[in-house]
């Protein structure tokens, strides 16, 4: 497995200096958002070809690999011209993959969220923007990866499986597994189980693994906290990993630069 990080956790630096401090911290790839890494990048519409030719030269050499190209849109969204801003973002960040030498462009399917009702609505919307995306993927031969999340339309299990069949393009069609995203009852669900179920149907669109852990408070308040120290129980996905996919690449979310050693250490075990 290969061990990574969303590089913005480290803050905004230059092209050079980021590659440099993630390879030196000890990672071997990096998730890259390119306005949230960079500074002189401040919007996906600053990028320039120079900024490409930058990023991919210092990312080779200092040998961190780019799984994701993190371009996430509110691709659900009912209103039109938001809807079509996003996917129109998505197709350029297709484009910029491929110059940076990223494995997929990586995307959730919504900003807010969501109650039940709004997710049904929006499911629709969603699914269509994913049709128009993966068009261009097609086109430039290169990967999407969308990334459930319980509270967004690609919600469940089931909604993965509708999406996944209904593209029915498993070359540029990928996912992005993130349990903690997933995890909407930490007190009543049977992890065990549940990971199995996810990913013995999908985990063969997985492209990679995001990696976090948190707890709820009283109020139902998201606190993220070191690997190993919250509600996830990640023996199931471990056990995956070791039968099913040994080279995954596992992206820590949420670092705290300051326990990284720890949490690098914890996903090594994984």
């Amino acid at each position: 497995m290969k061990i990574g990080v969303r590089a913005h956790d480290y803050g905004k630096m230059e092209i050079e200096k980021a590659a440099e401090t993630l390879h030196r911290e000890g990672y071997e790839a990096a998730q890259l958002a390119l306005p949230k890494v960079f500074t002189g990048i401040d919007s996906y519409e600053d990028i320039t070809g120079e900024h490409l030719e930058r990023i991919r030269r210092a990312f080779e050499e200092w040998k961190v690999e780019i799984p994701v190209f993190g371009c996430y849109m509110d691709l659900g969204n009912p209103d039109e011209e938001v809807r079509s801003h996003a996917v129109s973002t998505l197709k350029k960040c297709l484009a910029y993959s491929r110059e940076i030498g990223a494995k997929v462009v990586g995307t959730e399917t919504a900003y807010p969220h969501l109650n039940r009702e709004e997710k049904a609505k929006w499911y629709p919307y969603m699914l269509d923007s994913v049709k128009r995306v993966v068009e261009e993927a097609v086109r430039l031969d290169v990967k999407l990866a969308v990334e459930p999340v319980y509270w967004h339309p690609l919600e469940n299990l089931e909604a993965v499986k509708d999406v996944l069949e209904q593209v029915n393009d498993r070359e540029h069609l990928r996912l992005i597994f993130d349990a903690s995203n997933l995890l909407q009852y930490p007190d009543t669900t049977d992890q065990y189980a549940y990971w199995r179920e996810w990913l013995d149907n999908v985990g063969e669109y997985v492209e990679a693994m995001h990696i976090k852990d948190f707890y709820f408070d009283e109020k139902g308040g998201y606190h993220g906290v070191p690997l190993g120290k919250g509600v996830i129980q990640y023996q199931a996905v471990s056990e995956w990993l070791h039968e099913n996919r040994p080279d995954m690449y596992l992206l820590r979310e949420e670092m705290d630069p300051a326990i990284a050693k720890e949490d690098i250490g914890f996903m090594k075990k994984l």
